[in-house]
């Protein structure tokens, strides 16, 4: 057995508005160096409440395009987590429709002219 370790760490202002957003993990891509962030969504499932924890915070500096940008890549790859832990992909295909339909709606995506 193993064990992995994720540190977050969040600096806040006198208002608890985070300032930075700073993360490291030993399996992460730049080994031993302190990785910094916008904007981040943690989310755990409590077994004996069965419930969702939530931590979703972001800085000052995460602008609105990428705020958008950071959604929609959020869930494009929660389809790809939930077709691959429920092997259904009719609702995964309908979750990567709705991810279409708010890239749109954001104008994230440009329109290909017909």
């Amino acid at each position: 057995m193993s064990k992995k370790e994720v540190k977050i760490t969040v600096e806040l202002d006198d208002d608890q508005i985070p300032i930075n957003i700073d993360w490291e993990a030993a399996d992460a891509l730049s080994k031993d160096k302190i990785e910094s962030c916008r904007a981040m969504i943690l989310s755990m499932w409590d077994h004996d409440k069965k419930d969702t924890l939530r931590l979703d915070l972001w800085t000052r500096e995460m602008t609105m395009d990428e705020m958008k940008i950071f959604f929609y890549e959020t869930l494009s790859t929660m389809a790809d987590t939930l077709e691959n832990s429920l092997a259904d992909k009719r609702i995964s295909g309908d979750m990567r429709d709705f991810c279409a339909h708010f890239a749109d709606k954001m104008e994230i995506v440009t329109q290909k002219p017909e």
